[in-house]
């Protein structure tokens, strides 16, 4: 009985010993500490070079990408796969950028994406102890224009006239309201999604004011979205993607340019890598 006893002692002071599992990592790729001071909070931003960037001397166009923790590590692999060493995409930095340091992704991207506060009086927060928050989304992008973009100039060999913009669902939304603030801040704009319902369809007012005060809107603009998202009201998001672009056509802007794509057989949560492909290969096609 003692010799049971023992053995099974041993047994568990072996298991107890034993070194935690290694967390996997992504290879060659850093993660950027950023305190966005106006804001009064910190923000991670992950980096990930292509494959020439050490032996070249060359600039690069930049992808920066919303939902960083999805995201990112979807557009990486996209880069290497698709990308095929600069043979299926022209080579470029990714930027990713995270959530809030502390906070929930689902309570940052409410919070840092959306152009009003909500109107859905029923949606609860998943931080205990923390009301939910919309509508920061101009504050947000001040940061991303004023903090994010002077550290990836200063840090690395970043062609700052070409940078990308990639969004999906709330992070879409990001991207149109920096297209109706400050159009020029991104050369290209991949709007994945979008979700046109937020606010009782406040960007469709948002548009509506931009073309009453503006002749032109220098934008390129790829809009898609699932077959499978469709419906009625809310719902209906292929219908309100493609009225939206209807509208933006209709305005005649000289400087824009729109395309868009109904993806076959996918839905809001299955689309997303299939937009980013064909997002990345319309901005970034191979140089010749």
């Amino acid at each position: 009985m003692k010799l049971i006893f023992c053995t099974l002692m041993l047994t568990a002071l072996c298991a107890s010993a034993a070194p935690a599992p290694a967390q996997y990592q992504l290879n060659d790729t850093e993660v950027l500490d950023v305190s966005a001071k106006d804001l009064q909070r910190d923000y991670q931003i992950f980096i990930s070079l292509p494959e020439s960037y050490k032996t070249s001397n060359k600039s690069y166009p930049v992808v920066f990408v919303a939902d960083a923790n999805y995201a990112f590590p979807v557009a990486r692999a996209l880069a290497a796969r698709v990308g095929a060493h600069g043979r299926g995409l022209e080579e470029f930095i990714l930027v990713g950028l995270s959530y809030a340091k502390g906070d929930t992704p689902e309570y940052s991207r409410r919070r840092d994406y959306t152009p009003a506060p909500s109107l859905d009086s029923g949606l609860t927060s998943d931080m205990p102890g923390k009301p939910p928050k919309f509508g920061e989304v101009e504050q947000y992008r001040r940061f991303i224009g004023d903090t994010v973009f002077p550290l990836i100039a200063q840090r690395y060999r970043a062609d700052m006239g070409r940078k990308i913009f990639a969004g999906h669902s709330y992070g879409s939304l990001l991207g149109l309201h920096i297209v109706f603030s400050e159009p020029g801040m991104f050369s290209h704009y991949i709007l994945g999604s979008p979700s046109l319902w937020y606010g009782k369809r406040i960007m469709f007012e948002r548009e509506k004011a931009y073309a009453a005060a503006h002749k032109d809107l220098k934008a390129q603009i790829f809009f898609a979205v699932g077959a499978l998202e469709t419906g009625t009201g809310k719902d209906d998001m292929v219908g309100d993607m493609q009225q939206f672009e209807k509208l933006l056509k209709s305005r005649k802007y000289p400087g824009l340019r729109t395309t868009s794509k109904v993806i076959v057989d996918e839905d809001h949560l299955s689309v997303a890598p299939p937009i980013m492909t064909r997002g990345l290969k319309w901005a970034l096609p191979p140089l010749r």
